[in-house]
């Protein structure tokens, strides 16, 4: 299974064209749900909007320079590092799933277009990453999902309570823990194999074909809110909010821990 690519075993039954499809369809599902997203929830007008306000009553003006300075920022603290989240343990699971995700993601597109047969021997390291991607989905999400999520942590909600908010992140451990089933029990020639395929397939279409309904869009509406808000900040507008104090944050108590988000 770490060696082998299991999409090139696939093959064998399922030809390449339908799994490339299959992918392609993937990719047509997000980009529209996502436009779609857009377009039912007026985020880019709302977005645009408070660009704006921000640019009219800002006290100063941001230069060009510093607006490239502050795209940097965003895109490291951000988007490579998760720094939106105060609490470790909340960053430290996102980081793991994010970037297991990325990797699985890409060495699996990679091996079904570049790999898709036996004919064309598939580099060891590609279904080594994509099992390790995998992996790392698997422990950062269910790390979220059984102890860090806040209504189960904060609220003493049940891990087990599901509502319309969870659908991206059961869907993608669906997806992942299925894929990584699947791929190992046709390593080892189990004849439930088909069963464990169809389920991966049915997860993987409600997590890519769900958008609309999901945070899945959130990932790209994040980077550009996190931009907005450091620009805010510099041109003095700060959604018309009062500059911070000069004095340290205080979260919890002598008696109780802080379970800031």
């Amino acid at each position: 299974m770490l060696t082998s690519n299991p999409f090139a075993e696939l093959s064998a039954s399922i030809p390449v064209i339908v799994m490339q499809t299959y992918i392609i369809v993937m990719i047509i599902l997000v980009a529209g749900g996502t436009l779609y997203d857009i377009i039912h929830k007026k985020s880019a007008r709302y977005f645009f909007d408070n660009w704006r306000t921000a640019k009219n009553k800002g006290t100063r003006q941001v230069s060009s320079g510093e607006m490239a300075s502050l795209a940097v920022q965003t895109a490291v603290i951000e988007g490579l590092t998760s720094g939106e989240f105060c609490d470790a343990r909340r960053r430290i699971a996102h980081i793991l799933t994010m970037y297991g995700f990325l990797i699985y993601v890409v060495t699996t597109v990679v091996m079904v277009f570049w790999y898709p047969t036996a004919v064309t021997p598939t580099p060891a390291i590609l279904p080594q990453l994509w099992t390790i991607g995998g992996l790392l989905v698997c422990l950062g999400g269910y790390w979220f999902w059984f102890f860090i999520r806040v209504d189960v942590v904060a609220e003493g909600s049940s891990p087990f309570r599901v509502i319309r908010a969870d659908l991206f992140i059961l869907s993608l451990l669906a997806s992942v823990t299925l894929g990584l089933a699947w791929a190992y029990l046709q390593a080892m020639g189990n004849s439930w194999t088909n069963i464990f395929l169809g389920l991966y397939l049915i997860a993987t279409t409600v997590l890519f074909g769900s958008v609309s309904w999901s945070k899945f869009s959130h990932m790209f509406f994040k980077p550009a809110a996190a931009f907005q808000k450091r620009v805010e900040n510099a041109n003095g507008w700060r959604s018309n909010l009062p500059a911070p104090a000069d004095k340290p944050a205080t979260f919890g108590s002598a008696r109780r821990q802080p379970r800031h988000y």
